[in-house]
């Protein structure tokens, strides 16, 4: 069992939020020892699982019907299922998104560089698109998507 201050320091979250997600019931199995929360491998677990939920952009009142779920057992495995695969379709949308972006950096990079060693852009001009080095022309085909 640890107590609300270790579980903060392993978590790297303020008590205060542990705190609240608690008193959001997102912990329904929490025991208390003399009114003092004591977190077991369980709401350890859940916690992963709810800071996982917050990263992809779910919202608290969502996690809790997640863990209302959990409570109410097998039947609503099908939901569960549900929130998790709506979960990484955001995610792997947002990811392509994100590479996208990285990959205009990566071009921008590469064209600045040429052009400082060039002294003028004039031959990157005429080298877009068709006549890119391989690895620049992915770049640039997924910037430009």
């Amino acid at each position: 069992m640890y107590t609300i201050g270790q579980v903060s320091e392993m978590f790297g979250l303020p008590i205060s939020t542990l705190r609240y997600y608690d008193k959001q019931g997102l912990f329904p199995e929490m025991k208390r020892v003399s009114g003092i929360r004591k977190f077991s491998e369980t709401e350890l677990e859940a916690l992963r699982v709810i800071e996982c939920l917050k990263k992809s952009g779910l919202e608290i009142k969502d996690i809790k019907q997640f863990m209302d779920w959990c409570v109410e057992g097998a039947s609503t495995y099908p939901q569960r299922k549900a929130l998790f695969e709506r979960q990484r379709e955001t995610l792997e949308t947002e990811i392509a998104h994100m590479n996208q972006t990285l990959d205009m950096l990566k071009f921008k990079c590469w064209y600045y560089e040429q052009a400082s060693k060039d002294g003028h852009e004039d031959n990157l001009r005429a080298m877009i698109p068709d006549n890119l080095p391989e690895n620049v022309s992915q770049w640039y085909e997924n910037a430009h998507r």
